[in-house]
């Protein structure tokens, strides 16, 4: 029997980027919060001096214990799925913070296309552009609509950049100026202008200079250490939700954060939520959380995998392309780069940060004509310096042996003499692609597994090929020698290479609960005070990292929260 604990305003399950956001503005207009995050504490202290590529990047110290937890894999329908038992594809973070703590910090604002991507689509190829089975729709708001939140975050993260020259528009620049730039990037820009493309500096996370945000929160600078991703920031230059939204909220004396704290269930009836379930993980101990409102911002698979098991919102159907809840999973097609190798330049690849790097989007979204191409949207193309580790990068050109005495001397020679243009391909939704309930396999407290239908098809393959190329160009502009590796294929979905940890929907937002699960203030439907925060909300990914995009959204839904408290209840939309 759950121990039933006094109620609360407004209960949290995950406290990283979505739940320190929101728990910092409700918290500030007077409202008790309890956040409810599964993993440990963390804090910067943690990090200092802990510079180590085996621990964390190879030994996935701040990830998820998938002895415990993990997913579900299939390709198609037709077969059984598979638990994830060692990390590859994807990395599933836990603790205080959440993927926040150990993300690169590259933060893009999606394009105004992709939040009118079916319309704009049909209106400028017709409807015969979309391939059977894709299942695109627009989000049920627009750029203009959702741009003062990305406002708010980039101020809040003090986000460093210069305008993108090809992305929407903005309301103010940047706060602070970009990253610093490297003799690659400036090679990169060179060669991009020369075939008259439009060049920009990563916006990044990462501090090019000290700052002091709308909150007060104050911040050192980026020492360019190399050690982002997989890695919390020593310095606290990298913006996470430890070093800026959780203590604002703290500091308000109305929010307790709980951590150890596994959430099973929302608890509910007729349509609302009555609170959460949760078992304390360090003591076996089952507790009632009750709250007037339940905000979900646990990481994608977790906020659908709840919702599941809680009977809450209508299970997608791909037989019948009906119900909402795992519908329109999307990933990141990142294959379709390029490397290039120099024998007469030399390069500091071991130093850098999470979003050092200068890019372009004159092949992303629907910034060129896609009239005779076999695809939509497109992808970001970049070059990045975020600090190349001994361990994991040894690259060689194509045709040296994988081993012997060749290929240790191809492997001295270039340690700094390649750079790598990639592309961040946007993914696109088809019926086939969603997530569920695993009928067979269970966690450690006995709960279904989350489980992933998903594979590359035609509309990946053909983006991959076409990026790949594109990137080719750029290199061989750069000066690179003929020992060129472009990577233009794109064979079927691998989970067991690391690719992106940039997972998307599952509780997507639209116009109508016909087709979505969250308006665009990411209230539940068929649940007034039930809020879902994250890229699950996402109806589709785009070319970009996510976490710009999911941070003026959280921004949004916590001003929908309070509108929501204000009117005593009530749809919003």
């Amino acid at each position: 029997m759950a121990k039933k604990l006094p109620k609360v305003d407004v209960v949290i399950v995950g406290v990283g980027w979505g739940g320190g956001i929101i728990a910092s503005e409700l918290t500030k207009q007077g409202l008790t919060v309890v956040g409810l995050e599964r993993g440990k504490e963390r804090k910067t202290e943690d990090y200092f001096m802990v510079h180590d590529e085996l621990r964390y990047a190879l030994r996935y110290e701040m990830m998820q214990d998938l002895s415990k937890e993990t997913i579900t894999f299939r390709s198609k329908m037709n077969i059984r799925a598979l638990p994830m038992r060692s990390y590859g594809s994807f990395l599933i973070g836990t603790g205080l913070g959440g993927a926040g703590i150990h993300w690169n910090g590259q933060t893009f604002r999606f394009l105004p296309y992709d939040f009118e991507i079916r319309s704009k689509t049909i209106e400028r190829y017709g409807a015969k552009k979309i391939p059977e089975g894709m299942t695109i729709q627009d989000w049920g708001i627009t750029y203009d609509q959702l741009e003062p939140y990305f406002d708010k975050f980039e101020k809040m993260a003090g986000i460093a950049g210069e305008e993108n020259p090809l992305g929407g528009k903005r309301s103010s620049p940047y706060p602070i100026p970009p990253m610093r730039t490297t003799p690659s990037m400036k090679m990169f820009a060179d060669a991009a202008k020369k075939k008259n493309l439009h060049p920009y500096i990563l916006p990044s996370a990462n501090l090019s200079q000290a700052y002091t945000n709308p909150d007060g929160v104050a911040r050192a600078a980026c020492q360019y250490c190399g050690f982002c991703e997989r890695f919390g920031c020593e310095y606290g230059a990298k913006a996470d939700p430890v070093v800026t939204v959780i203590p604002v909220a703290k500091k308000t004396g109305k929010f307790e954060i709980r951590t150890h704290s596994h959430v099973r269930r929302i608890l509910h009836t007729g349509n609302k939520a009555t609170g959460v379930l949760y078992t304390d993980v360090t003591t076996g101990e089952e507790f009632e959380q009750p709250a007037d409102i339940v905000v979900m911002t646990s990481y994608v698979f977790n906020n659908a995998r709840i919702l599941l098991m809680s009977k809450l919102g209508k299970p997608y159907d791909p037989a019948t392309g009906k119900g909402v809840i795992g519908k329109n999973y999307a990933y990141q097609v990142m294959r379709g780069g390029a490397v290039g190798f120099f024998d007469d330049k030399e390069f500091n690849n071991f130093a850098g940060a999470g979003s050092l790097g200068m890019c372009l989007d004159d092949y992303n979204g629907d910034n060129f004509d896609h009239s005779d191409l076999k695809f939509i949207h497109g992808a970001n193309i970049a070059v990045t310096q975020t600090g190349f580790r001994p361990i994991g990068t040894n690259k060689v050109p194509p045709g040296t042996p994988s081993w012997g005495k060749d290929f240790k001397a191809a492997s001295i020679k270039y340690t700094n003499r390649f750079i790598s243009v990639g592309a961040q391909g946007a993914s696109m939704p088809f019926r086939q692609h969603f997530l569920d309930l695993d009928p067979t396999y269970k966690d450690a407290f006995g709960d279904p597994l989350m489980r992933i239908t998903y594979d590359f098809v035609d509309q990946d393959r053909e983006l991959a090929a076409f990026c790949a190329d594109k990137c080719a160009e750029i290199v061989k502009e750069m000066g690179a020698n003929e020992k060129l590796e472009i990577n233009r294929k794109l064979g079927p979905y691998d989970i067991t290479p690391y690719q992106s940890t940039h997972n998307t929907g599952g509780v997507i937002m639209g116009a109508s609960p016909e087709t979505s699960a969250v308006n665009n203030y990411l209230q539940m439907w068929d649940a007034e005070n039930v809020f879902v925060v994250g890229a699950s909300a996402f109806a589709h990914n785009s070319g970009y990292n996510p976490t710009g995009t999911m941070g003026a959204l959280s921004y949004r839904a916590a001003e929908g929260i309070l509108k929501y408290r204000k009117s005593a209840g009530g749809m919003l939309v």
